[in-house]
């Protein structure tokens, strides 16, 4: 799988955003960043069991922060993406929340 990850270029990487409207308040943009410590099996799996996402939006997620630097990984209130972000902290990713969008 990894593998075949490696084999894709940034012109078959697309975005892809994952909105949540549940939560109070403004729409608010948890980003991750690229780092050179954590694995792609590592970054698909957190986001996997943090936000929810499949393992097919996981690992074009993993793509565009590997490609690009960096990826919305999450759009909802800043209420909900709080205690994830502070997940994926706790688990070593780069993540902050950026309001507005």
């Amino acid at each position: 799988m990894i593998n075949e990850l490696f084999n894709t270029s940034v012109e078959e990487v697309e975005e892809v955003v994952v909105e949540d409207d549940s939560g109070t308040g403004e729409k608010a943009q948890l980003i991750v960043y690229n780092d050179d410590h954590n694995t792609f099996d590592w970054v698909i799996q957190c986001f996997m069991d943090v936000l929810g996402h499949s393992s097919e939006q996981s690992e074009q997620l993993a793509l565009i922060i590997h490609f690009k630097g960096k990826a919305t990984v999450k759009t909802a209130p800043k209420d909900v993406l709080k205690p994830k972000k502070d997940a994926l902290i706790d688990r070593g990713l780069s993540a902050v929340i950026e309001e507005g969008g």
